[in-house]
């Protein structure tokens, strides 16, 4: 056998991957538009775990609360009405909804866990990367006059994945 005889291909995400999307639902989150944004793209990233048949999660996070909004399942078919609810309003209790969202990756062992984190980076907070998650990506919508690129330093420090709409 010859080197020009092997071939590589590049190893993708197991079937069954579980997507758990941190959604930041601060007040400033509600400015410029930002979670409408963010909503918008959650509906496209659940319509892509559909296909991929993958499953999801969803946590949204505002004042002092986390909340679960979708346990751990199967990705569906995705419409606006279940999201739409989904309102702003508080404080950024980000080190909280990390800390939930690895205790809820912790519990998938045997999927390739993926942590989204879809926030505008105003909290102060700068928590720990998750150790659940396989893979995490920072969604940055900061629209701000003046921007902190909290979200941007985030994503350096987990070495996540960092990305803007």
């Amino acid at each position: 056998m010859r080197t020009e005889h092997l071939r590589h291909r590049p190893q993708e995400a197991r079937s069954g991957a579980l997507h758990c999307f941190l959604l930041d639902c601060s007040a400033s989150m509600r400015n410029d538009g930002n979670l409408a944004r963010a909503k918008g793209l959650l509906l496209e990233l659940m319509q892509e775990a559909y296909r991929r048949r993958d499953h999801v999660a969803l946590l949204c996070f505002a004042g002092e609360v986390v909340e679960l909004r979708l346990p751990p399942r199967r990705a569906s078919a995705w419409n606006d009405d279940w999201i739409t609810p989904i309102a702003a309003g508080g404080g950024t209790p980000l080190a909280l909804g990390v800390q939930r969202a690895d205790q809820l990756l912790a519990k998938s062992e045997t999927r390739q866990r993926w942590l989204w984190l879809l926030t505008d980076g105003r909290s102060s907070e700068s928590p720990a990367r998750p150790e659940a998650a396989d893979v995490a990506c920072v969604v940055d919508f900061e629209a701000a006059r003046v921007p902190l690129h909290r979200a941007r330093q985030l994503a350096a420090q987990w070495d996540a994945r960092y990305l803007t709409l």
